[in-house]
């Protein structure tokens, strides 16, 4: 079970871990507050969380070792 919620986690809400892992807090909160935010205000922190999740994205592709088309 625990490796299904880290895979859910590293999948879904990537953006609120990383978050919470720059700020030393608990995800838990960082996702209630989305949460709530985008009730709120009618779902606009959505449009920033998927920014964020592309950001994070490029980030990660852009770091990622890529091997030459000639070597074999």
């Amino acid at each position: 079970m625990q490796i299904f919620k880290s895979l859910i986690e590293k999948t879904a809400y990537g953006v609120c871990t990383k978050i919470g892992e720059k700020i030393g807090l608990s995800t838990r909160p960082i996702r209630v507050f989305f949460i709530y935010t985008s009730f709120l205000t009618l779902g606009s922190p959505v449009i920033i969380y998927m920014i964020l999740a592309f950001w994070m994205n490029m980030r990660n592709y852009a770091r990622a070792k890529r091997t030459a088309v000639w070597d074999l």
